[in-house]
């Protein structure tokens, strides 16, 4: 929670939830939206399936984070839950949306849902966690999608209900939402290596091959954007280097697993391919300047980085080299015919326990699985982890959603959540000693003794 949040900010607020999606407008602008008015000033609209939707006195509150996706799917999947159910939206997106929603939330007044991803945005979904504030909504998966005759669970892909990102207290039961998926995978330029007549690396070895090639016409082998994408990085590398096994032993801090010789392997890989990263890296890897990162593989200047599909769009407008053609390929494996891995990052949305709509704010998630939802979402790159996605979607969306189709696992999860530590979490641990890696200011050795002291603390904290 955003302590620092002013009187002020709450009031500003009050005054976005009332510009919501009932304006038909962006909450944060209070512009207009695309024309159409709002389906909760209406009369009861006929639901999807035939039947009148029963307009509701219940209005509830949908705060999402504004990302490269835009702020207009929300307000139009609002509109078609509210023509579907006749159950009020206010919207609120916003880019900063946890500065947005946090003073709100000190004060008492909670949204009934929000699409907040944990991990590296999102320190207050984090923190509701660790609170244990947030609700159960393992019955979402038994409950019909509003407008359809199936359940969500029946919608929803395998494994995405399995993990520690939606079930993060091992009890069997799901506390987030697993929405717009995005498979992750170290990025480059394909036509670079057409060009060059490279192929891409299979293997570790070959991929340090590659690396001294490549350095010999001056194109480093590794970039990143910030140390953060060291997340689904580093997790896809613990499966490839030990599979499922290894790495739930490791998300949950096992006595002595960072001692393991799976564990050791993991670590010389970081430290070698900090020496093979291209030097201005670790300067611009913060949120201002990573675009500058990611703008090295466009130039030339780096042949890989780590990335989720998003980058697309994010970096569309950017310039790139003269045959500039966007690849994407697995984590390498170990040794030649070993596991690749492909993380899937996925962002998640959940409600407080603070909330007072819950029972409409589990159909407003139940919505979020229906066809006419997904192709909302869909429309402007947003997409979501419902069966047989990859066959609607063209493109280098086709390319990206079909790696696991080309001999690439799925690596799921993260790491256990635990009491607040002072001072500790898993970016500062894990990730953020990378740059200093890669500038040479610490040894590996310092990154390990850092992660095995930490891991300690976490394992005694850990959320039973």
């Amino acid at each position: 929670m955003k302590k620092f949040l002013s009187v002020l900010l709450a009031a500003a607020m009050a005054m976005m939830m009332l510009a919501g999606c009932s304006s038909g407008g962006d909450a944060t602008t209070g512009a207009p939206g695309n024309g159409e008015t709002n389906a909760a000033e209406t009369a009861a609209p006929e639901g999807g399936d035939g039947t009148e939707a029963a307009q509701s006195d219940v209005t509830i509150t949908v705060a999402a984070i504004e990302t490269a996706y835009g702020s207009d799917m929300w307000t139009q999947v609002c509109d078609a839950f509210t023509a579907q159910t006749g159950i009020g939206v206010e919207l609120i997106t916003d880019r900063n949306l946890e500065d947005v929603i946090g003073a709100s939330m000190a004060a008492g007044s909670y949204p009934d849902v929000i699409h907040l991803a944990t991990g590296r945005e999102a320190a207050l979904t984090e923190t509701f966690i660790k609170d244990q504030n947030i609700v159960d909504i393992t019955d979402v998966l038994s409950m019909t999608v509003p407008g359809e005759d199936v359940q969500v669970s029946e919608k929803i892909a395998g494994g995405f209900t399995e993990t520690s990102l939606t079930n993060p207290y091992g009890d069997g039961k799901t506390y987030l939402a697993p929405m717009f998926y995005s498979p992750c995978g170290l990025f480059y330029n394909a036509g670079l290596f057409e060009e060059k007549g490279w192929t891409v690396p299979t293997t570790w070895d070959e991929m340090w091959e590659l690396g001294d090639q490549a350095l010999e016409e001056g194109i480093y082998l590794f970039t990143y954007p910030t140390t953060g994408y060291f997340d689904a990085f580093f997790y896809a590398l613990m499966y490839t280097v030990g599979g499922p096994e290894f790495f739930d032993q490791a998300t949950n801090y096992a006595e002595g697993i960072w001692d393991t010789p799976e564990a050791q392997t993991c670590f010389d890989i970081v430290a070698r391919l900090a020496q093979y990263t291209e030097p201005t890296t670790p300067a611009q890897a913060n949120d201002q300047d990573f675009t500058k990162n990611q703008q090295l593989v466009l130039d030339n200047r780096a042949l890989f980085m780590p990335n989720g599909t998003w980058i697309v769009g994010e970096m569309a407008e950017a310039p790139r080299a003269d045959g500039f053609e966007w690849g994407m390929t697995a984590l390498p494996a170990v040794e030649t015919g070993g596991d690749r891995y492909s993380y899937t990052w996925f962002e998640q949305a959940w409600i407080p326990s603070g909330a007072e709509h819950q029972d409409e704010a589990k159909q407003f998630i139940a919505f979020l699985y229906s066809d006419v939802a997904c192709e909302i979402f869909a429309a402007a790159g947003a997409i979501q982890p419902v069966l047989n996605i990859s066959e609607k979607l063209t493109g280098d969306n086709q390319l990206f959603y079909s790696i696991y189709d080309n001999g690439a696992k799925a690596a799921m999860g993260n790491f256990a959540a635990f009491s607040p530590i002072e001072g500790l979490d898993v970016r500062t641990v894990w990730f953020d000693p990378v740059n200093s890696l890669v500038a040479g200011t610490i040894t590996e050795q310092d990154w390990i003794d850092g992660i095995k002291a930490a891991s300690d603390q976490m394992r005694a904290n850990l959320i039973q």
